[in-house]
């Protein structure tokens, strides 16, 4: 086997925890796979000035970590509706976006080893891709590479070109932030281990039905709806009655298809009507988060580029 075709296996095996490492750094999916997609160009291009000071994963996690801090330079932070801004003080149909660029999105499964599910599951909630962004570009990668890949603090100061003391300074403050930060959107996602299916098939009949008593009898007193990229978001009972009164017109008639977001976790992908009578076309992607039986938080993903990467069909039949 050649050198160049042992190189193109080993970034082929690295893939799937590129790509997470990306998607904890960056916040979006799309952003993560762009990122290894130059990942492997800047490997190729540089293949000659490999020395072997460290290992090949090394000096490939160096360039990705380069490429994401590049990245991250101007970008502002990716947040979630709820961590954005207060809940809409009237129930309006939302009209107001901000760009792509501005939230935390979803993410399929991205692959690896079955070992790594825990990891995967525990560490890519969307609360804690979140509360990732607050952190500093550098203090990130740090903190990902040792509390979610469990790397050493030297293999780290290789990857990172820093000293061990400079890692385990940039840790110590990345974990107090961490600790210290409160966003909303944790308090909202501390969802149960296994998730409660039958109330995610309410969720859905219900949905499907447009019985919007039913539907907002499984939220909790102040369950909460949120749709990126619309800022606005909606809390209590109340208020989810007039939005989802309100927007019947837009919804009534809508199909789910279900899928996996982030580590393993349940969601629903939402297809509505459309011009044409006989199809239903993708909107948005429902995560739903629960505690004690009902619904504390849904965030409805509204970005249909998420579709063809997970792999859903451009259109449904009636």
């Amino acid at each position: 086997m050649s050198e160049m075709t042992l190189d193109l296996q080993v970034l082929e095996n690295l893939k799937p925890a590129l790509t997470s490492f990306c998607y904890r750094m960056l916040g979006s999916i799309d952003d993560a796979d762009d990122a290894v997609q130059e990942v492997y160009i800047r490997v190729w291009q540089s293949r000659d000035s490999f020395r072997q000071e460290s290992s090949y994963k090394t000096w490939i996690y160096r360039i990705a970590t380069n490429l994401c801090l590049d990245k991250l330079r101007q970008a502002k932070r990716r947040a979630l509706p709820v961590d954005l801004s207060e809940p809409a003080a009237s129930i309006i149909e939302p009209r107001e976006t901000l760009p792509d660029s501005s939230w935390v999105w979803i993410a399929p499964d991205m692959g690896g080893n079955p070992e790594e599910a825990f990891i995967r599951k525990d560490t890519l909630q969307l609360c804690f891709i979140a509360l990732l962004q607050t952190l500093p570009p550098r203090q990130r990668a740090v903190l990902i590479l040792k509390d979610v890949f469990d790397w050493s603090s030297k293999e780290i100061a290789e990857a990172l070109s820093l000293s061990p003391a400079a890692v385990n300074s940039a840790l110590q403050r990345a974990r107090e932030t961490m600790n210290r930060t409160r966003l909303r959107s944790e308090e909202l996602s501390r969802m149960e281990v296994q998730p409660d299916r039958e109330l995610l098939t309410r969720y859905v009949d219900a949905f499907e039905q447009f019985d919007v008593d039913a539907l907002v009898a499984l939220f909790h007193e102040e369950g909460c709806m949120s749709m990126p990229p619309f800022p606005m978001w909606v809390r209590g009972k109340d208020d989810l009655f007039k939005f989802f009164s309100l927007t019947r017109s837009h919804c009534e008639g809508s199909r789910f298809l279900p899928v996996t977001v982030n580590g393993g976790y349940p969601a629903y992908a939402q297809y509505m009507p459309s011009p044409d009578a006989s199809v239903l076309i993708p909107w948005g992607i429902h995560v739903i988060e629960a505690h004690d039986g009902k619904i504390r938080h849904v965030q409805n993903f509204i970005n249909t580029k998420l579709f063809s990467r997970f792999g859903l069909p451009e259109q449904i039949d009636r």
